[in-house]
């Protein structure tokens, strides 16, 4: 699961000829943050495709390592955005707290054995808020995936927080609990922005929390930002990147806000009352992103993503990558490696209830709330693609060749002339595709010709 309060979109693009646009899938991989270094062949900031054959492809097949996803639900506030898996609890009772990291330890007992003998690559604690855990806790859930997979080589071990004081104060004992990233849930620099926002903080505990972290050692820093929030000008956005890149973090995470059914923003939009940026202002305001971010040396290696060279994230890179993920905790989701009875392999979901998966894993019994997902070739095909061209390096059309039988224009070749033709996607001489300055504009529609 990635890091993500907000979810980037894209404006929707008309179709050509009277073909009717394909049914998106809901599956976002996005997140919530985490993906190897993507290397640029231009300047920094540039989308150029990259040969991405010496790094692989797909390596759901051969990739012999795991990323261990921990979801923590708890949060002191529930976010009026925030459809994820969530319990607003100020504090955490200290019975609380132990139940809930002895359900984690007991579904990962159960589960580690659809991943035996796989080195461990990467450790992801998102939420929620995993910062409201105490620092004990986090080194006892580190320590147990530690002991259950075997380490390939450095771990990258990511921990979410939120810049209230309390998880302020803890951050040095979650750097000696083995946390080496933080990814910090700033999404703004301005009190009226983050109040319109709901979140529970203010722009000065978040600049305490950044210089926190790096006085507590991390030297593995991940920044959040939201766009197009309520009232949200192009010159606020602008201070808030101006503040961001001041603070030097290796890596910036920024997502536009999306409304999500059934949330309090969802009710107030669709009365009239949230008053949000239009389409050329959130164009405005990613085109002032990708141009600010690439000056001081980020370089967009993902749709939502920049990152300093050396510091992309590695546990999302994963699920870009479609790579085996064993996701724990409420709402988790796992991507389980590809096997004889599934050679696309199979994604499972955790019950979003929190009492359901207590008890479910205090029975030591599976704790998913439906059938898990085989994946077909044509499923997997769809996903192989949009999520490749999520990324800097787009997709490699040998490799898809070697899992699918044939290379991406024998299942789509209309599509890729049509999407070439309208300056939607580059197509190499060998058939690498990757998203144009504009397709990146308009990636969720060009990512419905393949789903």
């Amino acid at each position: 699961m990635l890091r993500a309060r907000a979810r980037r979109r894209s404006p929707r693009l008309p179709r050509s000829g009277s073909r009717p646009p394909a049914r998106c899938g809901s599956h976002t991989a996005a997140p919530p943050d985490h993906w190897a270094a993507a290397r640029n062949g231009r300047a920094v900031g540039s989308w150029s495709r990259q040969n991405s054959r010496a790094a692989g492809y797909h390596r759901g097949v051969s990739d012999d390592s795991v990323g261990v996803y921990v979801h923590v639900p708890f949060c002191e506030r529930v976010c009026p955005y925030c459809d994820f898996a969530v319990v607003a609890a100020r504090r955490l009772s200290p019975d609380q707290e132990q139940g809930y990291v002895d359900a984690l330890l007991s579904e990962l007992e159960r589960r580690a054995e659809s991943y035996a003998g796989r080195r461990l690559a990467s450790l992801y604690l998102g939420g929620g808020t995993p910062s409201l855990l105490r620092p004990a806790s986090v080194a006892r859930i580190i320590r147990r995936v530690h002991e259950t997979f075997d380490a390939a080589g450095s771990v990258e071990v990511t921990l979410e927080a939120n810049p209230g004081s309390l998880e302020r104060q803890r951050l040095p004992g979650f750097r000696a609990a083995g946390v080496n990233r933080i990814s910090m849930g700033v999404q703004s620099f301005s009190d009226i922005t983050l109040k319109r926002l709901g979140r529970a903080h203010r722009a000065a505990e978040a600049r305490l929390a950044l210089a926190a972290a790096r006085e507590a050692g991390f030297d593995q820093l991940s920044l959040d930002l939201i766009l197009a929030a309520p009232g949200q000008a192009l010159e606020a956005f602008e201070r808030d990147l101006e503040e961001a890149v001041a603070f030097g973090p290796e890596h910036v995470s920024l997502y536009e806000l999306s409304i999500e059914p059934g949330t309090p923003f969802a009710l107030a939009d669709a009365r009239g009352q949230l008053r949000r940026p239009n389409e050329t202002g959130v164009l405005a305001m990613l085109e002032q992103a990708e141009h600010r971010l690439a000056a001081a040396g980020y370089a967009r290696y993902e749709l939502s993503n920049f990152a300093r060279p050396g510091f992309e994230a590695v546990h999302n890179r994963r699920y870009w990558e479609r790579r085996p993920v064993l996701g724990l905790g409420v709402g988790a989701v796992s991507s389980d490696p590809p096997s004889a009875r599934a050679p696309f392999g199979v994604r499972r979901q955790n019950t979003r209830d929190l009492a359901r998966y207590l008890d479910c894993t205090g029975r030591a019994e599976s704790a998913e709330d439906r059938d898990a997902e085989i994946f077909d070739a044509a499923t997997a095909r769809g996903e192989a693609v949009f999520l490749a061209l999520r990324t800097a390096r787009g997709l490699d059309s040998a490799r898809f060749s070697d899992e699918f039988g044939s290379p991406p224009r024998g299942f789509w070749e209309a599509s890729i002339d049509e999407l070439v033709g309208r300056g939607l996607l580059e197509e190499a001489p060998g058939g690498d595709l990757c998203l144009t300055d504009r397709g990146r504009l308009l990636s969720d529609s060009v990512f419905q010709y393949f789903v």
